[in-house]
């Protein structure tokens, strides 16, 4: 056996992709010492991207004064993936829960209050920074601001009916009057941004960011409703702002709702692209070239589930393996009835590492163990056939 790829998803709850990898490498050099084990950990947009996608790909962490959710100044960080190609573009990676998660606004959720504004000090640091390639991770977002607050460091405007120019939050988007995108940064012209994203809500309506979201974000069934009404104008005052009305359905693209709306935001402001995470990932460390001469892939997430089937970690996994003929082995906390569809996507073999079949309070204390035990199993398995 050569090489061997890891590449899981985290198991919300338990572990992260980068504590699997470890577990997982662990596994195969007790079974096989001479084997190669590449750890690719996946990042889902959310907490911990920056640090997955400094593990499988190489960088560097910068550290950057930035506003939290409430205007205050925060310690907060990117990453600038390592680049052996000089002639390459340079990477960024913005996790915008590093300045606007949910964490950072524990004990005073509001999202009428709560700005995007310190993820957009990030990318204008990377793009300060030379980076040209912006990727942007969403998810546990404290925000519902339409991606606003992160325009508004970037140099767009938003004018209120008496003219009087401010940064919208999640509880103000109703108060823009116009805005104006001529003070935008010129960075932001020169570098292409994709975004991660992992939803499929639209903007604003019963299943739009305010009302799937907003309750977790500290938002009553008033503030709701209010919220999805400030989301509802935004897309108006853009679709009537002659820089912007190229983007008039952008509010209906799936995705445009995650993260209060700050997928919105990175279409219309940042001209992104939404793609699922995974795809981002797989491309980002180029994985279909390091599936050159692989032996097998292990791969996994906490539950398979008809989600999975949508195209997230193992399903992203399978398919690009498939094209290659690597087998594909799915090593998850725990998998529904119905998931057969992945078998034809790609993936060789399922295995749960919930052994007992027990509640998931019992099992994520021994998921690290029980993740271990199962990895050694399977690779003595496949030592047999050797």
């Amino acid at each position: 056996m050569k090489k061997i790829l890891l590449i899981p998803d985290s198991f919300k709850g338990t572990m992260s992709s980068v504590r699997i990898c470890t577990l997982m490498k662990n596994a195969v050099h007790e079974i096989f010492p001479e084997a190669q084990a590449l750890s690719i950990p996946v990042a889902d947009g959310g907490e911990g991207s920056v640090d997955a996608f400094l593990e499988a790909a190489g960088g560097i962490k910068k550290t950057v004064k930035v506003q939290n959710p409430f205007f205050e100044e925060m310690e907060s960080f990117y990453g600038i993936l390592k680049n052996d190609n000089t002639d390459a573009e340079k990477t960024a990676i913005i996790e915008m829960a590093a300045c606007a998660g949910l964490p950072l606004a524990l004990g005073r959720l509001n999202p009428s209050l709560t700005t995007t504004y310190g993820a957009g000090e990030l990318i204008a640091n990377a793009l300060k920074n030379g980076c040209t390639n912006i990727i942007i991770g969403l998810g546990g977002s404290a925000t519902n601001d339409g991606g606003c607050g992160a325009a508004a460091a970037l140099g767009v405007k938003f004018f209120d009916k008496e003219g009087k120019s401010f940064v919208p939050t999640g509880g103000t988007l109703k108060n823009i009057e116009r805005i104006d995108m001529s003070g935008l940064n010129p960075l932001v012209k020169k570098a292409r941004f994709t975004t991660m994203c992992d939803i499929d809500n639209p903007l604003f309506g019963k299943n739009g960011a305010a009302y799937i979201f907003g309750p977790q974000k500290g938002a009553d069934p008033k503030m709701v409703e209010e919220l999805d009404q400030g989301l509802k104008h935004l897309a108006l005052i853009a679709e009537k702002t002659e820089a912007l009305n190229s983007y008039s359905k952008a509010a209906e693209i799936p995705g445009a709702g995650a993260a209060g709306g700050m997928g919105y935001g990175t279409l219309i402001f940042l001209g992104s692209e939404l793609k699922m995470g995974i795809e981002i990932v797989l491309d980002t460390v180029d994985f279909d070239k390091k599936l050159d001469e692989a032996s097998f892939v292990f791969t996994g997430e906490g539950k398979l589930d008809s989600q999975s089937l949508r195209g997230k970690v193992v399903v992203g996994v399978a398919k690009r393996a498939k094209k290659k003929n690597v087998p594909v082995i799915a090593v998850v906390g725990d998998a529904e009835s119905g998931i057969e569809p992945v078998y034809d996507m790609g993936v060789s073999a399922v295995f749960s590492i919930n052994r007992l079949a027990v509640p998931f309070s019992q099992a994520q204390k021994t998921a690290e163990t029980d993740l271990v035990s199962t990895m050694k199993d399977i690779l003595r398995l496949i030592k047999i056939k050797q």
